[in-house]
């Protein structure tokens, strides 16, 4: 019998084909047995399968990849080899250095989009020949592992070791920033390293003097360098610098002056960069895909992803921008305006980058410290004046100070301590949530509603406790019917975040485009029922906070004075301003409704076929299914919700005289709230990204005037056989919540 002997075998590679086996043996028989096997697979049905029980499922898909090129990452073409075949060594032209860094800044912005580093920076022969292995010193972290100690380096190797330097200990500051924050690897970012290095364990500062270094170095090689290549050089080497600095920085969360400097810098140099592109020499064979063969990951081969170099200028200038801006949300001053701030800065199209936003949740939440310097009950208490609290009692930090067991203030102190730790999370859940993607960010809100309807059962409870405490007496509130009311401040305060969830939750599914045009008469509809319940419920508590002072004083305890001076005059405004925004909301979504409606039943929006489905199971089981766990505000059954969305009693032309009217006083409140100043808007630090969207709302009320007028004036006429309704995607919208359709007359 044959021995195997494994000095008879080629090493791995070596050979383009396995030799057959050999089957000529005194043992062994072959036999054809292709017509039997036919013979027994015509006896089975369609369908059935014959299983060997010790042939599993990985078995079964391994032999499916095996030698199949776009599954098996060690299947080779015949003549080709495993490795690239490229010289690490080879000395590099200026032109080419920045050619390469040029390639490789391309890739880092693939990275940033979402693509993993497998597909894009470790592509490169230079980069993965440096993180093969956590270099245990600076000096052993290098292109080539076996350059002999003291031996000098090629003058262009060096500057680009350099870079390459700055390039992955960046990655490694990003994607840390990134795991440490609130992100979806499937949706967002990639954070796997493939078992390679980052150079993790070497100091930063190291690094960037190994930069400096290599930029003294292309100063003094002027002489051998033109101007325009040496200056090209070194903004690249600047360029590293200062955004491994912006990183940094990052950390302090103290001084937003010095945190947005380096970005600033960036911003200058990436312009000089751009310019000076044409000046480099690309080197296509520095990348290869062979690289992911080498690579710990079970992913089959993918094509390499490189961005063009103008589509990397526009994301990495972006990018730049928007960590200008986002440092501005340390500028506290209100919680309205950082929630503010966080929407309108998430709600940017497109979205700013997952390393931009891992930053703002860092800004926000690392540590649990609010920005840096806040902790969770100032933030909490500071909505909870602005809101629905004002100067009361109940927020007295002097309470605090009563031991007294049996004390009034004491027990409120302890109440408003429960409260608190019952609602902070979820409160900082609605910042955190903002933080991702748009399709997540509605996702998050749905399980969030029910939470929220829970801690309303739970503020109930504390508001009873609270008021034998405060010795509060029910008051007359006219809009319940003269019926008696206790003010329920705590309730009262879940409520209303309640109902801006369910808002947001119905907007943001106009903006991702999750409703079909059919839909939109009765979503509009259901917009507008929200935005009226939040305006009632906005008016009951300005109708209590005008009257709270006078119960609270049967205590013989006032607020302290800052509370008295700082406080009212900062609540008003904002219930002023909710009671104006619920306005317009209910106007223009009513008329957005009726403008809809109008265009069902003139056929000019017609539902696509729908076989397995009924309208009573879409609405109760997909459209409704968030709001279906809420007990209060009442899900209208689906009998309600058709009949006052069809309007069936109001003639065509009087359903879209009302859309008009509704629209043209949705455009008159907006305009209002347009002039508020950034402080009187609760905007300040993002006031002009919210007065944009105000003033697309504003474009989208005039355009719903437009028109409903215009379809019912093609009604009286009988030319409505003649008119077209086109129904906007939300991104070509005036507002990506206010989808109004372009009503045409079709020319014959």
């Amino acid at each position: 019998m044959e021995h195997y002997n494994p000095d008879s075998y080629p090493a791995f590679g070596a050979y383009e084909e396995p030799p057959p086996p050999t089957i000529s043996s005194e043992g062994i028989i072959a036999e054809d047995i292709t017509e039997r096997f036919r013979a027994a697979a015509s006896t089975l049905d369609p369908g059935e399968l014959v299983k060997d029980g010790y042939f599993s499922l990985f078995e079964s898909v391994a032999a499916l990849e095996i030698m199949d090129p776009k599954m098996d990452s060690g299947c080779l073409a015949p003549g080709e080899s495993l490795y690239e075949d490229y010289d690490l060594a080879r000395p590099l032209l200026p032109s080419e250095v920045i050619g390469i860094i040029d390639q490789l800044l391309s890739f880092e912005v693939a990275w940033h989009l979402g693509y993993p580093l497998s597909q894009t920076l470790f592509t490169s022969v230079y980069v993965e020949k440096m993180a093969q292995a956590p270099p245990p010193t600076l000096q052993d972290a290098d292109f080539l592992q076996d350059r002999p100690a003291g031996s000098p380096r090629d003058p262009m190797q060096a500057v680009l070791r350099a870079y390459c330097l700055g390039l992955l200990k960046s990655c490694h500051y990003v994607n840390e920033r990134i795991k440490q924050e609130h992100s979806y690897e499937e949706e967002d970012f990639v954070t796997n390293t493939y078992s390679r290095s980052l150079l993790e364990t070497l100091d930063g500062d190291a690094i960037r003097d190994e930069i400096t270094a290599a930029r003294k170095l292309v100063g003094d090689r002027k002489g051998e360098l033109t101007d325009e290549v040496a200056r090209a050089l070194d903004l690249r080497l600047e360029l590293r610098t200062a955004f491994l600095r912006a990183i940094e920085l990052s950390e302090l969360r103290d001084d937003p002056d010095s945190l947005s400097a380096p970005w600033y810098e960036l911003q200058g140099i990436w312009e000089s960069v751009n310019e000076t592109r044409s000046l480099g020499t690309p080197v296509p064979e520095a990348f290869s895909a062979k690289i992911q063969r080498r690579l710990a990951s079970t992913m089959p081969p993918r094509p390499i992803v490189q961005p063009t170099p103008e589509e990397a200028h526009e994301h990495f200038k972006r990018m730049i921008a928007d960590g200008i801006r986002v440092v501005n949300v340390l500028n506290y001053s209100d919680s309205q305006s950082l929630l503010n701030f966080v929407m309108t800065f998430q709600a940017q199209k497109p979205q700013p980058l997952v390393f931009i936003r891992s930053l703002l949740q860092s800004f926000l939440f690392h540590e649990m410290v609010i920005l840096g310097r806040l902790s969770i009950r100032q933030i909490l208490d500071d909505d909870l004046s602005l809101t629905v609290l004002g100067s009361s009692i109940l927020l007295d930090p002097a309470n605090d100070e009563i031991e007294a067991p049996h004390h009034p203030l004491f027990v409120i102190s302890q109440q408003m301590e429960l409260f608190r730790q019952r609602a902070a999370q979820s409160y900082l859940d609605i910042f955190r949530t903002f933080c991702q993607n748009r399709c997540r960010v509605r996702r998050t809100m749905f399980h969030a509603l029910l939470d929220w309807e829970s801690m309303q059962v739970d503020a109930q409870e504390i508001d009873a406790r609270l008021q034998v405490q405060l010795k509060e007496k029910p008051l007359v509130y006219p809009a319940a019917g003269g019926a008696e009311s206790h003010s329920l401040p705590l309730s009262s305060w879940t409520y209303l975040y309640k109902l801006r969830l369910m808002e947001w939750t119905v907007q943001l599914g106009f903006e991702l485009d999750i409703y079909h045009p059919d839909e939109l008469a009765g979503m509009y509809w259901y917009l507008g029922y929200l935005a009226r319940t939040r305006a009632a419920h906005v008016g009951r508590v300005q109708f209590f906070a005008a009257r709270r002072a006078e119960s609270e004083h049967a205590l013989g305890s006032n607020p302290s004075p800052s509370q008295r001076q700082a406080q009212p005059h900062r609540s008003k405004p904002y219930l002023d301003l909710a009671a104006l925004e619920t306005a317009y909301t209910s106007d223009l979504a009513d008329a957005l409704s009726w403008l809809y409606a109008a265009l069902l039943r003139l056929g000019l929006v017609r539902p696509p076929p729908r076989p397995y489905s009924t309208e009573a199971l879409r609405y109760h089981h997909v459209r409704m299914k968030p709001f279906a766990g809420i007990g209060l505000p009442e899900l209208p059954s689906h009998e309600a919700f058709a009949r006052v969305v069809a309007q069936e009693g109001t003639p065509t032309p009087a359903l879209l005289e009302q859309a008009a009217r509704a629209a043209a006083e949705a455009r008159g409140k907006l305009e209002a709230v347009a002039r508020l100043r950034e402080k009187e808007a609760f905007a300040v630090g993002c006031h002009e990204a919210w007065l944009k969207g105000v003033k697309n709302a504003t474009r989208a009320a005039i355009a719903t005037v437009l028109a409903a007028t215009s379809l019912r004036k093609a009604v009286l006429e009988g030319r409505e056989a003649r008119v077209k309704a086109e129904v906007p995607k939300a991104e070509k919208a005036y507002h990506e919540w206010w989808l109004v359709p372009k009503v045409v007359e079709v020319r014959e």
